[in-house]
């Protein structure tokens, strides 16, 4: 992979790339950019939106917004393209994925540019989310290519034959959220395409300087009309793609609260639907783990992203044994963590993506005082023109607390202590969300054992949280709906044939 420019990873150079190369103002529409306002109405919100710098708070650019208009004209370009890429052959489609990641890899260092700018991730992360989506449409291209028109299904009968074949879902309506821009596109974007789907994209509203250089690519590869569009909107047109009865398939990632909305519009015409909702996770530290490594993999699962990330470890559960211990190099590795402008190579922590989201954290710091928590480091924002907060640990956290229960979804850690495996597997599971889990263990035999009684959709032993495109990638209870990456996340966007026939 390419080495990022670093005459691109300076604030002067990224804002310079965002008002020359990032089309705003506009929708990606049956392969060009279509102006706003060219499809909205008198009577629709015309205001301004304006998209921040996190790290200063301060406005970096502006832009129109699209409505429910502008879902209709997508709609018709990609129910009309669905025809015939539904049947362009696979090896076609993966060239048209191989390109994405090429042309992405050809940029690398303005997305990540863009990525620090309008996400405000420190520069290594932004290094690491871009290669990560890189690698997503490669791994796509390849699987659908290997991927056997008809499969030979055994059956008990004699006399004939059963054979599988596979068909994709239809028109598809991808919503993304802020706090991974380009890579949870890429988990979405690379499968449906790999299938044969046609999609309409929506990024957040939030991030998207970075998602937007997608429709750029797209043309630049001469992807086919239709077959992509990119719609810069906020709730008014996620629900027109939701409910739209031309649409078959959801895929979303966001909060909650919104998944409920997007199920229940989705419901009305019985669309295939994936969510990827919130998660609460545990990692368990056992008495035998190395406290320093253990250490750095907790440190590593919660202030990555300051907190920011769905699978984020924000309980703690160690054992009482060595306990001690790990607070105080837990605590010490915490405070000599530098906190700053992601542009700044010696950080390591950045800021929130927004004023609304550190608002958030500040709620729960709130609860945390009115709780009595015991704060052993943090628990502070940031007295800056950026959205900063300390990374925060709190000990002793009964189970009762709001913070142990709600995902804060920002720096914060909560810890509790067992001395038997049943209570630490106890605890893990005290959630209404299941979406991952870290074990620290030296004994792996132990460690797998645990991994079998946890409910988590994807869990690391003794790793960080490392996610490959070939692992599916999805939760239990109310962490969602379905799976993303590896072979499921292909078979979301596919429905499956069979034939039967004489022998």
């Amino acid at each position: 992979m390419n080495t990022a420019n670093a005459t691109y990873l300076t604030r002067q150079k990224a804002q310079q790339v965002a008002q020359e190369e990032v089309v705003l103002n506009a929708a990606y529409i049956n392969g060009d950019w279509v102006a706003i306002d060219s499809l909205t109405t008198d009577s629709d919100n015309k205001n301004s939106h304006a998209l921040y710098d996190p790290n200063s708070g301060e406005i970096i650019a502006t832009t129109r917004l699209c409505s429910s208009a502008h879902v209709e004209s997508a709609v018709s370009a990609a129910t009309q393209a669905y025809a015939s890429w539904s049947h362009t052959d696979v090896s076609i489609r993966a060239r048209y994925l191989s390109a994405i990641a090429e042309s992405m890899e050809q940029q690398f260092d303005k997305l990540v540019g863009l990525s620090v700018l309008n996400n405000g991730k420190p520069i290594e992360e932004a290094k690491i989310d871009v290669g990560d989506a890189i690698a997503c449409y490669r791994y796509y291209a390849d699987l659908i290519t290997d991927q056997a028109t008809w499969s030979e299904v055994s059956t008990l009968e004699s006399g004939i034959r059963l054979l599988k074949t596979y068909a994709p879902v239809g028109v598809c309506a991808l919503i993304t959220p802020w706090n991974f821009p380009m890579v949870t596109t890429a988990w979405k974007l690379a499968p449906a395409l790999a299938a044969g789907c046609t999609v309409l994209l929506k990024p957040s509203e939030v991030t998207l300087l970075p998602e937007l250089m997608l429709g750029n690519i797209l043309s630049q590869i001469g992807l086919p009309q239709g077959v992509v569009n990119i719609l810069p909107g906020a709730a008014e047109v996620g629900a027109a793609m939701t409910s739209h009865p031309l649409i078959d398939k959801v895929s979303f990632t966001g909060s909650n609260a919104v998944g409920e909305k997007v199920m229940s519009q989705a419901a009305k015409n019985v669309k295939d639907i994936s969510l990827e909702l919130g998660g609460k996770s545990a990692i368990v530290v056992c008495a035998d783990a190395d406290i320093d490594h253990a250490c750095d993999l907790i440190i590593g699962g919660i202030f990555t992203n300051a907190g920011q990330i769905c699978s984020a470890t924000s309980r703690l559960i160690i054992h009482q044994s060595i306990a001690e211990s790990l607070f105080e190099t837990l605590k010490a590795k915490t405070t000599s963590l530098q906190i700053g402008d992601g542009f700044d190579t010696e950080t390591q922590v950045g800021p929130l993506v927004s004023k609304q989201q550190l608002d958030q954290v500040k709620k729960y710091v709130d609860i945390a005082a009115t709780e009595q928590l015991t704060c052993l480091t943090g628990g502070k924002i940031v007295d800056s023109a950026g959205y900063f907060a300390t990374p925060t640990i709190y000990t002793d956290v009964p189970t009762t607390s709001q913070l142990w229960m709600e995902e804060v979804f920002g720096p914060v850690l909560v810890s509790t202590t067992f001395t038997e495996a049943s209570e630490a597997i106890r605890l893990a599971n005290d959630s209404k969300f299941a979406l991952a889990a870290t074990i620290v263990s030296a004994d792996e035999t132990v460690a797998l054992e645990m991994a079998l009684q946890i409910q988590a959709g994807h869990l690391w032993i003794n790793e960080q949280q490392t996610v490959l495109p070939e692992a599916g990638w999805g939760g239990f209870k109310q962490s969602g709906i379905g799976r993303e990456l590896g072979g499921d996340g292909l078979s979301a966007y596919q429905k499956s044939k069979h034939v039967l026939l004489t022998q």
